[in-house]
C-alpha cells in the first residue's frame, strides 16, 4: 500500500533573520527563529495525513503537558545521576589522595632512613681514618718516649664518655629531699655547746 501525499505545506526549516538597520557591513541576528505550525489542522484532515505527516506537524507543535513533565523529570534524573557519579568520582579522588600521602610518607620515611645509614656509614668511615692516621703517626715518631707522649695526649679513637649513675637508690631519693627542700630543714643544723 503506497503512502497517501497530502497538499498540506509544513513551515521550511531555514532560519529567518532580522537585521538590524545601522550596520550595512555585518547582519546582526536579532531573533531567534522558532519553528510552528502556521495552520491548524482540523481532526478530519488530521485522520487522512500518513505517520511521517503526522510526525512532522507535531514536531513543530509545542510539547504537551505530560511531555513537558516527563522532559522535566528526565533532567532532574541527569541530575542527580551526575551528582551522584561527582560525590562518587570524588570520593575516590580522595581515597586516592590519602593513599597517594600515605605513600609519599612512606617514601619520605625511607628517604630519611637512607640519609641517616649514610651520614652513620661516613662517621664510621671518617673514624676509621683518623685512627689509622693517628696510628700511623704514632708508629712514625722517632722514639718510643714521643710515641708514648703522642699516643697519651692524641688517642687514635675517642672514648665515649658514659657517665654511670654513682648514687644507688637510698642515697638518691635522699639527695632528692635535700633538692626539694625550700625551708633547708633536713640540712640546717644549729649546733648547741654542752654545758
Amino acid at each position: 500500500m503506497a503512502a497517501k501525499q497530502s497538499d498540506l505545506k509544513l513551515p521550511s526549516l531555514h532560519r529567518q533573520r532580522k537585521f538590524n538597520d545601522d550596520s550595512d557591513d555585518e547582519a546582526m541576528h536579532v531573533t531567534r527563529f522558532r519553528p510552528k505550525n502556521r495552520k491548524k489542522i482540523k481532526a478530519s484532515q488530521w485522520k487522512k495525513l500518513t505517520d511521517m505527516e503526522k510526525s512532522r506537524y507535531m514536531a513543530y507543535e509545542p510539547p504537551t503537558k505530560e511531555a513537558l513533565k516527563s522532559q522535566k523529570e528526565s533532567i532532574r534524573r541527569i541530575r542527580d545521576s551526575k551528582a551522584k557519579l561527582a560525590a562518587i568520582r570524588q570520593y575516590e579522588q580522595s581515597q586516592f589522595d590519602e593513599e597517594k600521602e600515605k605513600h609519599s610518607q612512606l617514601i619520605g620515611q625511607l628517604k630519611a632512613a637512607e640519609a641517616r645509614n649514610r651520614l652513620r656509614l661516613m662517621r664510621i668511615r671518617y673514624e676509621n681514618n683518623r685512627e689509622a692516621e693517628m696510628n700511623h703517626l704514632i708508629a712514625c715518631q722517632p722514639t718510643s718516649l714521643r710515641a708514648i707522649r703522642l699516643q697519651t695526649l692524641v688517642p687514635p679513637r675517642a672514648k665515649a664518655t658514659q657517665f654511670d649513675d654513682v648514687l644507688d637508690k637510698l642515697e638518691r631519693v635522699r639527695v632528692e629531699n635535700i633538692i626539694e627542700d625550700d625551708r633547708e630543714l633536713t640540712i640546717k643544723r644549729e649546733l648547741t655547746r654542752a654545758v
